[in-house]
């Protein structure tokens, strides 16, 4: 039985990492790029984050949206990010399908724009998330990966210890020496890799949204009602023929050719975003933070400081995650979620995310996740040599069915992975259907050779 279990561990542990190698390898290289995404933009960036205009005039950051509208017909400001100094403020415009940031100096004079779909730091993201490709199907493909390197990591874990890999042999060869190496990195950087893939998985497409919809489902458990439902502005301060009015939309060829899309919603009874500010330095709100614009006439400014953003410059610690909320036409704050407020999954999410992208605790936890990620690129390569070095000329050289008992170890072992991670479970399946049909054909195969004899 101990033999079976190590055959079937041996045998899905090769097979796993033969078909997810590539994908492994894209996503340990593009998240050692986005770990370091900050200080690469910092530097490629610099004229956008840190420069000026050079142009006198003072404008107002409410002008300097109507101006930036201007100059890019059919978007409309959603976001306006302010952060400390030096950095520059930031704008964020869309128009529905895409997004470009705006780059105001402390004039409120622009000093540049960028595609938003093809900055560093998201293109770094995209290739991480969904190979820079997009989709649903890209999106669960990338993140079944990540829940197959798991059961490789704890699989080869096992086989480590079963198998007394670890021990050196007096006289080793290359192969040998190959899988030992493989085998001692592996079992090093098993726990904070399963640690990282654990936390990286709490955004995925599709465990990610089961996770956050039991994060919203159980506000005691995650995210309080009032951030998931956020207050109205009193709209009395609107003319009633004017409530019933829809929100306007973008018009003109270039909203046309992109579908359209989301506006900012105005009016003439809305707060300015420089009275705003008023508000907010009255209460003490330390910057960096987002100041996001009402949807419609009963919507709220927003004002977020998050711990993971993705924007360089605006991510705070966990503990000073808050969502503030205030009214659209009075300005008069509403109502605020802290980190106090939060359940215990959303805690984790709130640290859990930060420690995946490495700035949960500054250089520390950089250092740490790019050593772990190096270390791992160094475990798949030596797990490719050994298995080169194993192969016989013209063949794949996989681990062969020993037997054709069912190991129960093993089987609970994978049910309790399979709940743990559902797509993983799910793609469990498909491994148990090629198994019969590669058992067929070898029944088939074998009987047809006794007949020839």
């Amino acid at each position: 039985m101990k033999n079976l279990l190590y055959s079937r561990f041996w045998r899905l542990h090769f097979f796993a990492a033969l078909f997810i190698t590539p994908l492994l390898l894209s996503l340990t290289l593009s998240g050692i790029g986005y770990l370091f995404f900050t200080d690469v933009e910092n530097r490629l960036y610099d004229d956008y984050f840190f420069g000026e205009s050079h142009k006198e005039e003072v404008l107002t950051i409410d002008d300097a949206v109507e101006k930036a509208e201007s100059a890019f017909a059919g978007y409309s400001t959603t976001k306006v990010i302010m952060l400390e100094e030096p950095y520059n403020t930031r704008l964020t415009l869309s128009n529905g399908t895409k997004q470009k940031y705006v780059f105001l100096d402390d004039h409120n004079q622009m000093v540049g724009s960028q595609d938003a779909d093809y900055t560093f730091s998201n293109i770094m993201r995209n290739t991480h998330s969904s190979l820079f490709i997009g989709g649903t199907f890209v999106n669960y493909l990338v993140e079944l990966a990540a829940c197959w390197t798991i059961f490789l990591l704890l699989s080869g874990l096992y086989m480590t210890f079963k198998g007394n890999l670890l021990k050196k042999g007096k006289s080793e060869n290359k192969r040998q020496k190959s899988k030992r190496l493989h085998a001692l990195v592996g079992t090093i950087i098993t726990i904070p890799m399963v640690m990282f893939i654990s936390t990286g998985l709490l955004w995925s497409a599709f465990q990610g949204s089961m996770l956050a919809d039991i994060a919203s489902e159980n506000p005691t458990f995650g995210y309080p009602l009032l951030q998931q439902k956020p207050p109205t502005s009193d709209d009395s301060e609107i003319p009633w023929a004017t409530r019933q009015l829809e929100a306007p939309t973008s018009e003109g060829e270039h909203a046309q050719h992109h579908g359209g899309g989301a506006v900012r919603y105005t009016n003439d009874s809305q707060m300015t975003i420089a009275q705003l500010e008023k508000e907010i330095n009255s209460m003490n709100i330390a910057k960096p933070y987002s100041i996001i614009y009402p949807s419609n006439g009963e919507g709220v400014y927003t004002v977020a400081k998050a711990s993971n953003s993705g924007v360089t410059g605006l991510d705070v610690k966990p503990t000073a995650e808050a969502t503030m909320y205030f009214d659209q036409y009075s300005g008069k704050f509403i109502d605020q979620v802290n980190y106090d407020d939060y359940g215990p999954l959303a805690k984790f999410f709130t640290w859990g995310i930060p420690l995946h992208e490495g700035h949960l605790f500054g250089w520390p936890n950089k250092l740490l996740n790019l050593v772990v990620c190096l270390a791992f690129l160094a475990v798949i390569v030596w797990g490719i040599r050994t298995w080169i070095l194993r192969r016989k000329k013209g063949e794949l050289s996989a681990p062969p069915q020993i037997s054709h008992k069912i190991s129960m170890p093993f089987i609970i072992f994978l049910v309790i992975l399979g709940i743990m991670m559902p797509l993983f479970g799910a793609s469990l399946i498909a491994v148990v259907v090629i198994e019969f049909i590669l058992l067929g054909w070898q029944t088939k195969k074998k009987l047809r050779a006794q007949e020839t004899k």
